[in-house]
């Protein structure tokens, strides 16, 4: 199916769905809500009535209900639900109600105070119709989607680009500039970069994860404590500030929780990766205030390369693709460098005789070549354990003051296998299983170690913080003043060991000399064979050369104060003008330690100066009221204008400021016409632009098909300015009293100044992509002195990876990868969905559906390159995804079932790459009489296990993860217990 059939095919299902709801929808469904505590009476009616519904849980301590039974509207269902309580309701907009104290008479002793709704997009208290596009998924529809945790919800997004900043893609080597070292899960709207989307827990700020601090890790949330998730799809740093370019999406934990829930879920798929959650929440409220406690655990094994045949050994030929191994291999190759080509070729592949090494000239096949996956036998999903807390305090003092603090701590750790170590060995007659097939004095061996030393062993910690105190004070006339401090931070570690020592290697080659500093000696204790097939040589040799090992610790730190004023200003005609300002500061911290012991005698600690800034910031917002329902306007029900902007003073290169203007038109209670313009910026984070030079090595393609071996440049710029965008969105709601609805947007984002590394973006054609150029400085050192002696300043340095592995004459090129701001980036499209309830004679039948559609995806890395467009091209976001399905519940059943949908998309040599398209399922059983508060859910993720379209990828993995999943079918249990 083209994409256009499909999204024109998607079009027409939504826009039928909003014709047949003014023509067919009922103002009536059917309830049966059995007598008891009122808090599971408005949690049932949330789920019949498909509804939000908020209220504090100290509300309803104690309250009972009758229960109800029989076909009403939702606004006479829940007056019926109250009736008798002391509680009112109010639709604060389409299917949003508000459960408040009802109002009474005369002096009241004391006033139980309801918890502000947090309004995602907005800092005013009266929120209306927000002039930009949110997305919310409640309670209800997080369970619906029958995945494990919040973060696996937000990266099935069709909005979200899941090729960057996952654990999957960390391992597949897929995203090659990525920092995600603890296997954090990021999101990434758009396609704009994960550091380029905010994300919020109850309207603070996480710290960054990953080693270089910039992007939040939402797979460290509690997912059991979250109450909804709303996603703002637009740029809005004039009200939260850096970052929030792409969008903001905004976790919002449970404000307060009234008895006890239980949560165990279990899932499993071929091969591996079985998953275990189990979360417990307790809480009570009292009179005046709330408290509760939520803690998850969750146990995940790995899945290795090994366990699906397109990932398995590199040889990507059988299913069309190329062959990706590489002469680093066991049994190894002797090879010569071809000056012509700048690259290794094999003279001689070593083919051991049944003694298990290479003795004699029969045992080596000239012209040919033994070759290897690279990466063969390492995990692509890291074996995984956390344990998430989050507890919330509430008191009231007085009528007037609310106070509140909250605490959120995760603890991840994570094991996985890694490449193995390999190298150019240089082996002369010193070694006494040295055997030249030409007779000469020396050789280069291409070897890998995986048979000798395994798969190298990777493991470690991630930490998440988050502790926030603050009060919100009625200063009455509608006025209020919240302010709050907080301290989010980030701890990450890792560790890999038994990886190769290279000098202890040369040692046991009997290259060098025996080291004093050492204890070893190869005429004692034995030397290292290269010709075997890695089964050659000792305990004690092997042990000696594998006490490599790289330790690396990171922390980030974001402290802030701060204070916002909100009220009413004045009436106008059209009602009244709200206002909204305040102030903030924030401090942010990175620092980082590297233990490294690969090269040297001693281990190389390296402990870069702590990284920090201060950043202070005034911001403001307004809503004017330009027409109001009670004016009688005809074809404006209402008009608003709305405007806001912020101003950030940073201490490393000064200010910045972003307004933004919106405009919220509705021509009838259940249509909203909205728009919006606003600037935006992302700050460079503290690694960007103040982290050390560095070097590494990489092979890469040259124009003729050869490959060269290439120093590759890593590291930040002092000179890095924000980046900047300027953002349009408009859109149409259509919510009408049913409970249908319709929303269409369209954005268009323009950056500018864009800070990146722009050879990462195509780093595998990175000497042959002419806008690469400026980054790449073909070598000769060979040939070449003043070659010879830029490639010596890097290797000689002792935090040079790969030290000793390759002579300094054997590179080619030099590629510069550290972060520039360079070229711009657009890209515009349109955001669909869609839902619509039909009561049937047995049960309800909800149709739902979302598609993002992304017209153009237009990059340029420097100012002087050609624009390029690069929707439907791996490794960026492609035109169409969406996802459409149908929910039947009747009385304690449910059943639903969607279509996700990947169109077909291509490589970056123009070959097409299949459209995906899988079936996701959930039955579900709410026993509401015999087991009451009991969720049972039973789910099912591609549910035919459709394998993911085939991709000649250069890493020998045969897939993208950054649009399908190699897990398969995905069959998962849940258990929800409500006490």
């Amino acid at each position: 199916m083209s994409r256009l059939s499909l999204l024109s095919g998607s079009l027409f299902a939504a826009c039928s769905l909003a014709v047949a709801t003014s023509a067919c929808a009922q103002s009536v469904r059917d309830f049966d809500i059995p007598a008891g505590a009122l808090r599971d009476g408005l949690n049932t009616f949330a789920i019949q009535s498909d509804m939000q519904i908020l209220f504090a849980a100290d509300l309803v301590q104690g309250l009972t209900t009758p229960g109800l039974r029989g076909r009403y509207s939702p606004q006479v269902a829940i007056a019926t639900l109250l009736e008798g309580s002391g509680l009112s309701w109010a639709e604060t907009r389409p299917g949003v109600m508000v459960i408040r104290r009802a109002p009474v008479s005369g002096p009241v002793s004391e006033a139980t105070t309801l918890d502000d709704v947090l309004v995602t997009g907005t800092l005013l208290k009266r929120s209306g119709e927000l002039a930009s596009p949110v997305i919310t998924l409640d309670r209800a529809e997080l369970d619906s989607r029958g995945l494990g945790s919040v973060a696996e919800v937000l990266s099935a997004l069709p909005q979200n680009y899941a090729g960057t900043a996952t654990p999957i893609v960390q391992l597949t080597g897929s995203e090659r500039g990525g920092s995600n070292t603890v296997m954090s899960t990021g999101i990434n709207l758009r396609g704009l970069g994960t550091a380029s989307t905010l994300v919020l827990v109850n309207g603070r700020r996480m710290a960054g994860t990953g080693f270089r601090g910039e992007f939040a890790d939402i797979s460290a949330l509690p997912s059991a404590a979250v109450e909804r998730v709303d996603v703002l799809l637009d740029g809005a740093s004039s009200l939260y500030g850096s970052d929030a370019v792409a969008g903001v999406v905004n976790i919002v934990l449970r404000r307060s929780f009234e008895g006890s829930e239980t949560r165990a879920r279990v899932s499993a798929v071929r091969g591996g990766a079985e998953d275990i959650m189990i979360s417990q929440i307790t809480g009570r409220s009292w009179s005046s205030g709330s408290a509760f406690l939520s803690w998850e655990y969750q146990r995940m094994n790995a899945l290795s390369s090994l366990d699906r045949p397109y990932t398995a050994d590199g040889d990507l030929r059988p299913f069309g693709g190329s062959d990706r191994r590489n002469l680093f291999s066991a049994p190894g190759n002797i090879v010569a460098f071809d000056t012509a080509t700048a690259s290794f070729v094999s003279r001689f592949a070593i083919r051991p005789n049944p003694s298990g090494t290479a003795q004699g000239l029969e045992d080596f096949a000239a012209g040919e070549t033994n070759w290897q996956a690279p990466s063969l036998g390492v995990d692509l999903l890291p074996d995984l354990q956390r344990h998430s807390v989050f507890a919330r305090l509430r008191q009231s003092i007085g009528s007037r003051l609310d106070l509140s603090a909250d605490l959120r701590y995760s603890r991840r750790t994570h094991e996985f296998a890694g490449a193995a170590s390999v190298g150019l060995l240089t082996v002369t007659r010193n070694n006494p299983f040295f055997v030249s097939p030409t007779g000469s004095a020396s050789h280069q061996i291409a070897y890998g170690f995986l048979n000798d030393l395994g798969n190298a062993k990777r493991s470690g910690r991630s930490e998440s913080l988050g502790l926030s105190a603050g009060g919100s004070f009625d200063m009455g006339s509608g006025w209020s003043a919240d302010g709050y401090l907080t301290l989010a931070q980030e701890r990450g570690a890792v560790r890999t060991v038994d990886r190769l020592h290279t000098r202890f290697l040369n040692e046991a080659l009997g290259t060098t000399p025996d080291d004093p500093a050492t204890p070893f000696r190869a005429a004692v204790d034995g030397f290292f064979n290269p010709y075997g097939s890695g089964r050659a040589n000792s305990r004690a040799v092997l042990d000696f050369i594998s006490q490599g090992y790289t330790r690396i610790d990171d922390r980030s730190r974001h402290t802030s104060a701060n204070l916002l004023l909100a009220g009413p200003l004045f009436s106008l005609p059209g009602g009244t003008v709200d206002f909204a300002f305040g102030g903030q500061v924030r401090d942010e911290r990175f620092d980082t330690r590297s233990d490294i012991f690969g090269t040297t005698p001693a281990p190389v600690i390296l402990v870069a100066p702590q990284r920090g800034r201060t950043i202070r910031a005034v911001f403001a917002e307004a809503r004017v009221p330009i027409v109001g329902p009670d004016m009688a306007v005809p074809g404006i029900r209402s008009l608003e204008v709305s405007v806001a902007g912020r101003v950030e003073d940073y201490e490393d290169f000064g200010s910045t400021t972003n307004p933004k203007i919106g405009l919220s038109w509705s021509p009838l209670e259940a249509l909203a016409v909205r728009a919006s313009w606003g600037s935006s910026f992302r700050a460079p984070n503290l690694e960007q632009s103040r982290a050390p030079s560095l070097a590494s090595t990489t092979f890469l393609n040259r124009a003729d098909g050869s490959r060269a071996l290439a120093l590759f440049l890593t590291g930040g710029n002092a000179d890095l300015s924000p980046e900047t965008a300027d953002t349009f969105t408009a859109g149409i709601d259509y919510r009408p009293r049913s409970g249908a609805s319709l929303s269409f947007n369209v954005f268009d984002t323009r950056f500018t100044d864009r800070i990146a590394q722009p050879v990462t973006e195509n780093l595998a054609g990175a000497l042959v992509d002419p806008s690469l150029v400026p980054f790449v400085t073909l070598i000769s050192p060979a040939t070449n002195a003043s070659d010879l002696e830029r490639v010596e300043v890097w290797t000689r340095r002792p935090d040079f990876v790969n030290s000793g592995l390759f002579a300094p004459t054997s590179f080619g090129a030099i590629v510069d990868a550290r972060w520039v701001n360079t070229g711009d980036v657009r890209v515009r499209g349109l955001d669909l969905s869609g839902r619509y309830p039909f009561d049937l004679d047995r049960g309800r039948l909800v149709l739902d559906g979302s598609a993002s559609y992304i017209l153009d995806y237009e990059t340029r890395p420097t100012p002087t390159a050609p624009v390029r467009k690069v929707v439907d091209l791996i490794g960026f976001p492609v035109s169409l995804k969406s996802r459409i399905g149908a929910t039947w519940t009747q009385g304690e059943l449910g059943l639903s079932a969607h279509w996700n949908h990947v169109p077909d998309y291509r490589d970056r040599l123009g070959s097409r790459i299949g459209a995906w398209n899988t079936i996701d399922t959930q039955a579900s059983w709410t026993p509401l009489t015999m087991f009451p508060g009991v969720r049972l859910a039973l789910s099912v993720q591609n549910l035919f296990d459709e394998d993911p379209p085939f991709v000649d990828s250069p890493t020998g993995f045969g897939f993208d993860p950054g649009q399908a999943s190699l897990l398969g079918r995905v069959i998962s249990l849940q258990l929800i217990r409500r006490w």
